[in-house]
Protein backbone atom coordinates (compact mmCIF):
# COMPACT_ATOMS: atom_id res chain seq x y z
CA UNK A 1 0.00 0.00 0.00
CA UNK A 2 1.55 3.11 -0.83
CA UNK A 3 0.93 6.30 1.25
CA UNK A 4 1.87 9.82 -0.37
CA UNK A 5 3.05 12.27 1.78
CA UNK A 6 5.08 14.89 0.05
CA UNK A 7 3.21 17.46 -2.85
CA UNK A 8 5.57 16.39 -5.43
CA UNK A 9 4.14 12.85 -4.74
CA UNK A 10 1.02 13.69 -5.17
CA UNK A 11 1.50 15.90 -8.44
CA UNK A 12 2.51 13.00 -9.70
CA UNK A 13 -0.14 10.12 -8.67
CA UNK A 14 -2.94 13.44 -9.75
CA UNK A 15 -1.05 13.85 -13.25
CA UNK A 16 -1.58 10.39 -14.06
CA UNK A 17 -5.28 10.51 -12.99
CA UNK A 18 -5.63 13.56 -15.20
CA UNK A 19 -5.41 10.49 -17.77
CA UNK A 20 -8.00 8.50 -16.18
CA UNK A 21 -11.81 8.41 -16.90
CA UNK A 22 -12.39 8.78 -13.61
CA UNK A 23 -10.69 8.15 -9.83
CA UNK A 24 -12.65 7.09 -6.96
CA UNK A 25 -12.23 9.21 -3.90
CA UNK A 26 -12.95 9.03 -0.48
CA UNK A 27 -11.89 10.11 3.57
CA UNK A 28 -11.53 9.53 6.83
CA UNK A 29 -12.24 12.29 9.19
CA UNK A 30 -13.47 13.01 12.81
CA UNK A 31 -15.37 14.89 13.90
CA UNK A 32 -16.75 14.52 17.60
CA UNK A 33 -14.76 17.34 19.34
CA UNK A 34 -14.78 19.81 16.37
CA UNK A 35 -17.80 22.41 14.51
CA UNK A 36 -15.48 21.47 11.23
CA UNK A 37 -14.79 18.11 10.02
CA UNK A 38 -10.87 16.90 10.43
CA UNK A 39 -9.46 15.34 7.07
CA UNK A 40 -7.60 13.14 8.35
CA UNK A 41 -7.08 10.61 5.30
CA UNK A 42 -7.76 10.70 1.69
CA UNK A 43 -8.02 7.20 -0.53
CA UNK A 44 -8.23 7.75 -4.36
CA UNK A 45 -8.13 5.10 -6.98
CA UNK A 46 -7.62 4.94 -10.81
CA UNK A 47 -9.16 2.37 -12.92
CA UNK A 48 -7.74 -1.06 -12.52
CA UNK A 49 -8.46 -4.53 -10.28
CA UNK A 50 -5.77 -4.55 -8.41
CA UNK A 51 -4.24 -2.14 -5.38
CA UNK A 52 -1.21 -0.74 -7.76
CA UNK A 53 -3.43 1.80 -9.12
CA UNK A 54 -4.41 2.82 -5.47
CA UNK A 55 -2.71 5.07 -2.88
CA UNK A 56 -3.35 6.85 0.34
CA UNK A 57 -3.23 10.53 0.67
CA UNK A 58 -1.88 11.27 4.76
CA UNK A 59 -2.65 15.16 4.52
CA UNK A 60 -1.38 14.78 8.48
CA UNK A 61 2.07 13.33 7.74
CA UNK A 62 3.85 16.55 9.15
CA UNK A 63 5.97 17.17 5.83
CA UNK A 64 4.19 20.05 4.47
CA UNK A 65 2.06 18.53 1.68
CA UNK A 66 -0.45 20.51 -0.54
CA UNK A 67 -3.28 19.58 -1.49
CA UNK A 68 -3.34 21.68 -4.23
CA UNK A 69 -2.59 18.97 -7.03
CA UNK A 70 -5.28 17.18 -6.11
CA UNK A 71 -7.46 20.38 -6.36
CA UNK A 72 -6.64 20.71 -9.33
CA UNK A 73 -7.90 17.20 -10.29
CA UNK A 74 -11.23 17.85 -9.00
CA UNK A 75 -11.15 20.80 -11.51
CA UNK A 76 -10.43 19.19 -14.25
CA UNK A 77 -13.80 18.22 -15.80
CA UNK A 78 -12.24 15.57 -18.19
CA UNK A 79 -11.98 13.21 -14.96
CA UNK A 80 -15.23 11.52 -13.02
CA UNK A 81 -14.98 11.95 -9.86
CA UNK A 82 -16.53 8.85 -7.96
CA UNK A 83 -17.79 8.65 -4.33
CA UNK A 84 -20.32 6.69 -2.14
CA UNK A 85 -22.69 9.01 -0.06
CA UNK A 86 -20.43 12.00 -1.19
CA UNK A 87 -22.30 14.77 0.85
CA UNK A 88 -19.70 15.00 4.10
CA UNK A 89 -16.31 14.54 2.02
CA UNK A 90 -17.61 17.33 -0.17
CA UNK A 91 -17.82 19.68 2.68
CA UNK A 92 -14.33 19.29 3.80
CA UNK A 93 -13.58 19.61 -0.05
CA UNK A 94 -15.13 23.14 0.39
CA UNK A 95 -14.34 23.94 3.38
CA UNK A 96 -10.73 23.58 3.36
CA UNK A 97 -9.80 23.54 0.01
CA UNK A 98 -12.43 25.65 -1.47
CA UNK A 99 -13.59 23.33 -3.76
CA UNK A 100 -16.29 20.84 -5.24
CA UNK A 101 -15.21 18.17 -7.08
CA UNK A 102 -16.82 18.02 -10.72
CA UNK A 103 -18.20 16.29 -12.63
CA UNK A 104 -19.37 13.82 -9.53
CA UNK A 105 -20.84 10.91 -9.38
CA UNK A 106 -22.16 9.65 -6.05
CA UNK A 107 -22.79 5.64 -6.48
CA UNK A 108 -25.16 5.84 -2.83
CA UNK A 109 -27.62 8.30 -5.31
CA UNK A 110 -27.19 6.11 -8.46
CA UNK A 111 -27.48 2.32 -6.68
CA UNK A 112 -31.07 4.30 -5.77
CA UNK A 113 -31.95 5.13 -8.82
CA UNK A 114 -30.98 1.70 -9.97
CA UNK A 115 -33.18 -0.02 -7.56
CA UNK A 116 -30.98 -0.93 -4.70
CA UNK A 117 -32.80 0.99 -2.08
CA UNK A 118 -33.04 3.95 0.05
CA UNK A 119 -29.84 5.12 1.46
CA UNK A 120 -27.63 2.09 0.27
CA UNK A 121 -24.80 1.35 2.20
CA UNK A 122 -21.47 0.40 0.51
CA UNK A 123 -21.28 -2.69 2.29
CA UNK A 124 -24.26 -4.11 0.57
CA UNK A 125 -23.23 -2.58 -3.13
CA UNK A 126 -19.72 -4.34 -2.44
CA UNK A 127 -21.07 -7.44 -1.58
CA UNK A 128 -24.07 -7.30 -4.46
CA UNK A 129 -21.84 -5.35 -7.36
CA UNK A 130 -18.69 -6.67 -6.53
CA UNK A 131 -19.24 -10.15 -5.40
CA UNK A 132 -16.61 -9.04 -2.15
CA UNK A 133 -16.39 -8.55 1.65
CA UNK A 134 -14.85 -5.63 3.62
CA UNK A 135 -13.66 -6.20 7.09
CA UNK A 136 -15.18 -3.20 8.94
CA UNK A 137 -13.21 -3.55 12.54
CA UNK A 138 -11.67 -0.45 12.00
CA UNK A 139 -14.37 1.75 10.81
CA UNK A 140 -14.36 3.93 14.05
CA UNK A 141 -10.97 3.88 14.71
CA UNK A 142 -8.73 7.48 15.62
CA UNK A 143 -7.89 8.47 12.11
CA UNK A 144 -6.04 11.24 13.66
CA UNK A 145 -3.44 9.13 15.44
CA UNK A 146 -0.08 8.30 13.63
CA UNK A 147 1.26 5.84 12.63
CA UNK A 148 -1.87 4.42 11.19
CA UNK A 149 -1.87 0.67 11.70
CA UNK A 150 -2.15 -2.20 8.68
CA UNK A 151 -5.69 -2.81 9.25
CA UNK A 152 -6.82 0.65 9.46
CA UNK A 153 -4.72 1.18 5.78
CA UNK A 154 -6.26 -1.77 4.24
CA UNK A 155 -9.92 -0.86 5.85
CA UNK A 156 -9.45 2.48 3.89
CA UNK A 157 -8.08 1.51 0.76
CA UNK A 158 -11.29 -0.97 0.01
CA UNK A 159 -13.35 1.97 0.22
CA UNK A 160 -12.08 3.14 -3.10
CA UNK A 161 -10.55 -0.20 -4.76
CA UNK A 162 -14.07 -2.11 -4.66
CA UNK A 163 -15.87 1.72 -5.84
CA UNK A 164 -14.23 0.86 -9.25
CA UNK A 165 -16.33 -1.92 -10.01
CA UNK A 166 -19.50 -0.78 -8.25
CA UNK A 167 -19.41 3.23 -10.24
CA UNK A 168 -18.40 0.84 -13.39
CA UNK A 169 -21.42 -1.66 -13.12
CA UNK A 170 -23.92 1.65 -12.34
CA UNK A 171 -22.33 3.68 -14.18
CA UNK A 172 -23.62 1.11 -17.45
CA UNK A 173 -26.41 0.41 -15.69
CA UNK A 174 -27.62 4.38 -15.98
CA UNK A 175 -26.57 4.72 -19.45
CA UNK A 176 -29.03 1.44 -20.59
CA UNK A 177 -32.08 3.01 -18.77
CA UNK A 178 -31.61 5.86 -20.00
CA UNK A 179 -31.70 7.71 -16.72
CA UNK A 180 -28.60 9.88 -16.76
CA UNK A 181 -30.46 13.08 -16.31
CA UNK A 182 -32.14 11.33 -13.50
CA UNK A 183 -28.95 10.98 -11.80
CA UNK A 184 -27.68 14.73 -13.06
CA UNK A 185 -30.78 16.25 -10.86
CA UNK A 186 -29.94 15.22 -8.07
CA UNK A 187 -25.86 15.48 -8.06
CA UNK A 188 -27.11 18.96 -8.44
CA UNK A 189 -28.34 19.23 -5.13
CA UNK A 190 -24.78 17.94 -3.84
CA UNK A 191 -22.51 20.33 -6.53
CA UNK A 192 -24.27 23.46 -5.22
CA UNK A 193 -21.96 25.69 -2.83
CA UNK A 194 -24.96 26.42 -1.10
CA UNK A 195 -25.52 22.71 0.80
CA UNK A 196 -22.12 23.36 2.28
CA UNK A 197 -22.13 26.78 3.76
CA UNK A 198 -24.10 27.36 7.36
CA UNK A 199 -25.62 30.69 7.78
CA UNK A 200 -26.32 31.78 11.37
CA UNK A 201 -29.40 33.19 10.67
CA UNK A 202 -31.17 30.10 9.45
CA UNK A 203 -29.50 27.96 12.52
CA UNK A 204 -32.73 28.00 14.04
CA UNK A 205 -35.13 26.57 11.64
CA UNK A 206 -33.42 23.05 12.73
CA UNK A 207 -34.37 23.79 16.89
CA UNK A 208 -37.80 21.63 16.86
CA UNK A 209 -40.52 23.19 18.61
CA UNK A 210 -44.40 23.58 18.54
CA UNK A 211 -44.61 27.09 19.65
CA UNK A 212 -45.88 29.53 16.69
CA UNK A 213 -45.31 32.71 18.80
CA UNK A 214 -43.38 35.41 16.90
CA UNK A 215 -41.44 36.55 20.10
CA UNK A 216 -40.40 33.21 20.99
CA UNK A 217 -38.97 32.30 17.84
CA UNK A 218 -37.42 35.93 17.40
CA UNK A 219 -35.71 34.50 20.49
CA UNK A 220 -35.06 31.25 19.26
CA UNK A 221 -33.48 32.89 16.58
CA UNK A 222 -31.03 34.63 18.21
CA UNK A 223 -29.76 32.13 20.55
CA UNK A 224 -29.51 29.95 17.86
CA UNK A 225 -27.32 32.54 16.14
CA UNK A 226 -25.07 32.95 18.92
CA UNK A 227 -24.55 29.72 19.39
CA UNK A 228 -23.59 28.78 15.93
CA UNK A 229 -21.41 31.92 15.98
CA UNK A 230 -19.70 31.13 18.88
CA UNK A 231 -19.16 27.41 17.93
CA UNK A 232 -17.63 28.09 14.41
CA UNK A 233 -14.93 30.92 15.76
CA UNK A 234 -13.69 28.45 18.18
CA UNK A 235 -14.20 25.14 15.73
CA UNK A 236 -16.48 23.53 18.61
CA UNK A 237 -19.28 21.19 17.89
CA UNK A 238 -22.84 22.88 18.95
CA UNK A 239 -23.57 21.16 21.52
CA UNK A 240 -20.74 21.41 23.63
CA UNK A 241 -21.81 25.59 23.58
CA UNK A 242 -25.63 24.32 24.68
CA UNK A 243 -28.26 22.01 23.22
CA UNK A 244 -31.37 22.76 21.28
CA UNK A 245 -33.22 21.86 24.94
CA UNK A 246 -31.46 25.02 26.91
CA UNK A 247 -32.77 26.92 23.88
CA UNK A 248 -36.22 26.01 24.33
CA UNK A 249 -36.11 26.56 28.32
CA UNK A 250 -34.32 29.96 28.37
CA UNK A 251 -36.81 31.15 25.52
CA UNK A 252 -39.35 30.02 27.61
CA UNK A 253 -37.73 31.34 31.02
CA UNK A 254 -36.26 34.44 29.57
CA UNK A 255 -33.62 35.10 32.39
CA UNK A 256 -32.85 38.90 32.61
CA UNK A 257 -29.56 38.49 34.52
CA UNK A 258 -26.87 35.65 35.81
CA UNK A 259 -28.90 35.32 38.61
CA UNK A 260 -31.31 33.92 36.45
CA UNK A 261 -29.32 31.99 34.13
CA UNK A 262 -27.91 29.93 37.26
CA UNK A 263 -31.61 28.53 37.70
CA UNK A 264 -31.29 26.91 34.40
CA UNK A 265 -31.91 23.44 34.41
CA UNK A 266 -30.31 22.10 31.68
CA UNK A 267 -27.68 24.95 31.33
CA UNK A 268 -23.52 23.58 31.85
CA UNK A 269 -22.18 24.69 34.66
CA UNK A 270 -19.48 26.72 32.31
CA UNK A 271 -22.29 28.33 30.28
CA UNK A 272 -24.03 30.09 33.08
CA UNK A 273 -21.05 32.75 33.31
CA UNK A 274 -18.55 34.17 30.87
CA UNK A 275 -19.18 34.63 27.13
CA UNK A 276 -21.66 32.25 26.46
CA UNK A 277 -23.41 33.54 29.43
CA UNK A 278 -23.44 37.15 28.29
CA UNK A 279 -24.57 35.67 24.71
CA UNK A 280 -27.23 34.37 26.08
CA UNK A 281 -28.41 37.23 27.80
CA UNK A 282 -27.84 39.24 24.95
CA UNK A 283 -29.69 37.10 22.73
CA UNK A 284 -32.66 37.33 24.42
CA UNK A 285 -32.46 40.87 24.84
CA UNK A 286 -32.61 40.93 21.12
CA UNK A 287 -35.35 38.34 20.42
CA UNK A 288 -37.79 40.36 23.21
CA UNK A 289 -37.02 43.64 21.52
CA UNK A 290 -37.67 42.36 18.13
CA UNK A 291 -40.86 44.52 16.47
CA UNK A 292 -43.99 42.09 14.92
CA UNK A 293 -42.81 43.04 11.24
CA UNK A 294 -39.33 41.46 12.27
CA UNK A 295 -41.04 38.07 13.90
CA UNK A 296 -39.59 34.60 11.97
CA UNK A 297 -42.36 33.32 10.04
CA UNK A 298 -42.65 29.24 11.48
CA UNK A 299 -42.95 26.71 8.69
CA UNK A 300 -46.66 25.72 7.96
CA UNK A 301 -47.44 22.66 10.35
CA UNK A 302 -48.63 19.70 8.91
CA UNK A 303 -51.19 18.98 11.46
CA UNK A 304 -53.46 21.95 10.15
CA UNK A 305 -52.87 21.17 6.53
CA UNK A 306 -56.68 19.58 5.05
CA UNK A 307 -55.20 15.98 4.00
CA UNK A 308 -57.77 13.75 2.43
CA UNK A 309 -56.51 10.78 3.74
CA UNK A 310 -58.60 8.26 1.56
CA UNK A 311 -56.52 10.24 -1.02
CA UNK A 312 -53.20 10.05 0.49
CA UNK A 313 -53.58 6.48 1.50
CA UNK A 314 -54.32 6.22 -2.64
CA UNK A 315 -51.03 7.72 -3.26
CA UNK A 316 -49.03 5.65 -1.41
CA UNK A 317 -50.72 2.71 -2.95
CA UNK A 318 -49.34 4.37 -6.72
CA UNK A 319 -46.27 4.93 -5.07
CA UNK A 320 -45.32 1.75 -4.51
CA UNK A 321 -46.69 0.71 -7.63
CA UNK A 322 -44.59 3.26 -9.24
CA UNK A 323 -41.67 2.02 -7.66
CA UNK A 324 -41.97 -1.30 -8.33
CA UNK A 325 -42.41 -0.76 -11.81
CA UNK A 326 -39.41 1.76 -12.62
CA UNK A 327 -37.19 -0.11 -9.86
CA UNK A 328 -36.32 3.14 -8.00
CA UNK A 329 -36.48 3.41 -4.34
CA UNK A 330 -40.24 4.76 -2.53
CA UNK A 331 -38.35 7.28 -0.49
CA UNK A 332 -36.70 9.20 -3.40
CA UNK A 333 -39.55 9.62 -5.50
CA UNK A 334 -41.54 10.98 -3.14
CA UNK A 335 -41.49 11.29 1.13
CA UNK A 336 -44.55 11.20 3.36
CA UNK A 337 -44.91 14.49 3.99
CA UNK A 338 -44.90 14.89 -0.31
CA UNK A 339 -47.86 12.78 -0.10
CA UNK A 340 -49.58 14.51 2.21
CA UNK A 341 -48.90 17.56 0.83
CA UNK A 342 -50.27 16.40 -2.51
CA UNK A 343 -53.31 15.32 -1.05
CA UNK A 344 -53.64 18.79 0.58
CA UNK A 345 -53.70 20.25 -2.85
CA UNK A 346 -50.46 21.38 -2.63
CA UNK A 347 -48.90 21.59 -6.17
CA UNK A 348 -45.09 23.26 -5.24
CA UNK A 349 -44.16 19.42 -3.94
CA UNK A 350 -40.27 17.80 -5.43
CA UNK A 351 -42.41 14.89 -6.21
CA UNK A 352 -44.22 16.69 -8.72
CA UNK A 353 -41.58 18.28 -10.51
CA UNK A 354 -38.19 16.77 -12.90
CA UNK A 355 -37.38 13.38 -13.51
CA UNK A 356 -40.16 12.60 -10.29
CA UNK A 357 -43.00 13.88 -12.25
CA UNK A 358 -42.35 11.45 -14.80
CA UNK A 359 -41.99 8.47 -13.02
CA UNK A 360 -44.78 9.60 -10.52
CA UNK A 361 -46.24 12.85 -10.56
CA UNK A 362 -47.90 13.09 -13.41
CA UNK A 363 -50.06 9.82 -12.35
CA UNK A 364 -50.40 11.27 -9.27
CA UNK A 365 -52.06 14.22 -10.53
CA UNK A 366 -54.50 12.46 -12.69
CA UNK A 367 -55.60 10.37 -9.73
CA UNK A 368 -55.98 13.53 -7.46
CA UNK A 369 -57.91 15.54 -10.26
CA UNK A 370 -60.36 12.12 -10.65
CA UNK A 371 -58.89 10.93 -14.27
CA UNK A 372 -57.70 7.82 -13.26
CA UNK A 373 -58.65 5.05 -10.90
CA UNK A 374 -56.41 2.38 -9.39
CA UNK A 375 -57.31 -1.90 -10.07
CA UNK A 376 -55.61 -4.70 -8.91
CA UNK A 377 -54.60 -7.64 -11.43
CA UNK A 378 -52.99 -10.60 -9.61
CA UNK A 379 -50.35 -8.64 -7.51
CA UNK A 380 -49.60 -5.85 -9.33
CA UNK A 381 -51.61 -2.19 -9.30
CA UNK A 382 -52.65 -0.68 -12.69
CA UNK A 383 -53.97 2.98 -13.62
CA UNK A 384 -57.03 2.61 -15.32
CA UNK A 385 -58.44 5.86 -17.27
CA UNK A 386 -61.44 6.97 -16.49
Amino acid sequence: MQTLTTTEALAAFCARAAEAPYVTVDTEFLRERTYWAKLCLIQLALPGKGDADAVLVDPLAGDGLSLEPLVELFRNENVVKVFHAARQDLEIFHVDCGVIPKPLFDTQVAAMVCGFGEQVGYETLVRKIARAGLDKSSRFTDWSRRPLSEAQKTYALADVTHLRVIYEYLAAEIARTGRTAWVEEELAILTDPATYETDPEEAWRRVKTRTTSGKFLATVRALARFREQYAQARNIPRSRVYKDDVILEVASTRPASLDDLGKSRLLLREARKGEIAEGILAAIREGQATKPEDFPKAPESRDKLQVNPALADLLRVLLKAKSEQSGVAQKLIATASDLDLIAAGERDVPALRGWRAEVFGADALRLCNGEVALTVSGSDVKIVSL
